[in-house]
């Protein structure tokens, strides 16, 4: 049963990560503009493949099983700089909508980061991608 919720555990924690990269590359525009308001101006190209590069190599890597650290180390470099420049709720008035939606997201993305080094941390159990092939054997 471990083995069961290792498994939908992963593909929840990484679904979020493959998400987001769609909607970086789905939403091109709209994600360059948001990058200008928080002031990201520095090679947008960079900064926008890198972090498409980063949720889904890293989201993958979770997904399977397969270098968990990695793939964790990954996500974190990409969700840790997002979380405090984007959901930066200390900088709207207190009680405000802006502010309770702001403070809420940005706990949100801290229980990510919980879960990611938890995961850094774990070894995944019988499915995974590497367990896999040192089980599976190939008749000739």
């Amino acid at each position: 049963m471990q083995d069961i919720f290792d498994l939908i555990g992963r593909i929840l924690l990484s679904f979020i990560f493959f998400f987001e990269a769609y909607d970086y590359f789905a939403f091109e525009r709209l994600n360059r503009e948001a990058m200008t308001i928080y002031g990201l101006t520095w090679n947008q190209d960079f900064l926008l493949y890198g972090a498409i590069l980063l949720l889904l190599l890293g989201g993958l890597m979770i997904l399977l099983g397969y270098r968990m650290r990695l793939g964790a180390v990954l996500l974190l470099i990409y969700w840790v700089p997002l979380t405090f420049i984007v959901h930066d709720f200390w900088d709207e008035t207190a009680g405000t909508e802006a502010y309770r939606l702001q403070s809420l997201f940005f706990m949100k993305n801290l229980a990510i980061m919980g879960g990611l080094l938890l995961a850094a941390t774990h070894v995944s159990g019988r499915f995974r991608l590497r367990r896999l092939f040192a089980t599976t054997r190939v008749r000739g």
